[in-house]
């Protein structure tokens, strides 16, 4: 009886969490309209116009200033060049506020002013694409020990064509990449689709 008891909670505890299974290959990516920063000045993003002019790289990730947002973030910057010439736009997102984002985009050991970075504090960018966000941890500092007070978007990447349709989700957790990674297969990914 205890047996079968502990098997119908946890059972229950199951279906009562929500599953989130990240957007795949050939879904519509979610239009969205963000606040953000391009080399620490405010800047507005919307998906729908960004794909008129080309591919978009929708790259969300946990927090800035901490060790692979940094990474990612940094190769992102050094990288970009050779995405602009190849007519891909990069955005960042995370559920950072705008004054954390603004300092993240102008830093020139991540962002460097190269790509913008969008607000997505109340996770709803997110929750359209089936991310998986986690409430703020308590302590949780970065890495200038600065408190991190905001959720936690899982870090996933968004390789969208051109017609709006993703040509690939690249995952840390499912793919087992590593942040700098993503940069480089999205690279790949949409050279290639050229």
């Amino acid at each position: 009886m205890k047996k079968q008891l502990v098997i119908g909670l946890i059972a229950a505890a199951l279906c009562a969490t929500p599953a989130f299974a990240a957007l795949k290959t050939g879904d519509m990516a979610p239009d969205f309209s963000a606040s953000g920063s391009l080399g620490g000045k405010d800047f507005s993003f919307n998906l729908k116009s960004a794909l008129k002019k080309g591919p978009v790289v929708v790259y969300f990730y946990p927090s800035a200033y901490t060790g692979g947002c940094d990474l990612e973030a940094h190769t992102f910057a050094e990288q970009s060049d050779k995405f602009a010439s190849a007519g891909i736009t990069i955005v960042g997102v995370s559920a950072d506020d705008l004054g954390r984002l603004k300092q993240f985009s102008a830093d020139p050991k991540f962002c460097a002013g190269k790509f913008p970075i969008v607000s997505d504090a109340d996770t709803k960018i997110a929750q359209s694409y089936n991310l998986n966000v986690t409430p703020p941890r308590a302590g949780a500092k970065d890495v200038n020990q600065v408190d991190i007070n905001h959720a936690f978007i899982e870090r996933v990447t968004y390789v969208v064509g051109k017609d709006g349709k993703i040509l690939a989700t690249l995952s840390s957790k499912d793919d087992k990449l590593s942040p700098d990674q993503h940069v480089d297969k999205s690279l790949a990914i949409l050279t290639a689709a050229k």
